[in-house]
């Protein structure tokens, strides 16, 4: 059972939300949340509380993975800044965990939660309710997203997870250096006590 916790970043709003399970199985939702930051503080003072928040999100889960929405370049150069230092900050939390991270854009979510990356929020809403079991549409929008983040990447992360260990092992295995040929075939093992 993977526990992931999926951050969709933002300055203003960063929604948070935490899901379990494995590919091909009902998914489980363990919490869902927005941090909020008024907009009148300073940016330092802000990126403080969110980080405050994300860390009680860490402890308190203890998530196996940790997935974030990929940043995407926006004509408001201010909403971009924002959403990249919030990434920063979940980075540096994971990493001092030792937790891996992925990032996903929002077409590969879409696609992972509703079958088309062109899909519209209401319908990727509707897939995350569905997909959860839950009684009613987790809102804001950044929370749905977040948890949408966290479905993509139990479906998805572990199809990439066993795809990158098998690219290793492959790789690994050419760097290994052949042994010369002695023209002798390989016997039983022996301990390395002479007769």
């Amino acid at each position: 059972m993977l526990r992931v916790l999926a951050v969709d970043p933002g300055l203003t709003r960063c929604g948070v939300g935490v899901v379990e399970g494995v590919p091909g199985r009902r998914l489980s939702l363990v919490e869902v949340g927005v941090i909020r930051t008024p907009v009148g503080d300073r940016a330092p003072r802000r990126l403080v509380m969110v980080e405050d928040e994300l860390h009680a999100w860490f402890e308190r889960h203890r998530p196996d993975a940790v997935a974030i929405e990929r940043v995407f370049a926006d004509t408001n150069v201010s909403t971009v800044m924002g959403t990249a230092q919030v990434t920063g900050i979940v980075m540096i939390i994971a990493e001092r965990r030792g937790l891996p991270v992925a990032l996903h854009t929002p077409t590969e979510v879409k696609a992972a939660v509703s079958g088309s990356g062109r899909a519209d929020k209401a319908q990727v809403t509707a897939m995350v309710t569905h997909l959860l079991g839950l009684a009613a549409t987790p809102k804001p929008a950044d929370a749905a997203d977040a948890l949408a983040l966290a479905i993509c990447h139990i479906w998805r992360g572990g199809t990439q997870s066993r795809l990158a260990e098998a690219t290793a092992a492959q790789a690994a295995s050419r760097l290994r250096p052949e042994r010369p040929s002695t023209g002798r075939t390989a016997g039983p093992p022996t301990s390395g006590v002479r007769r």
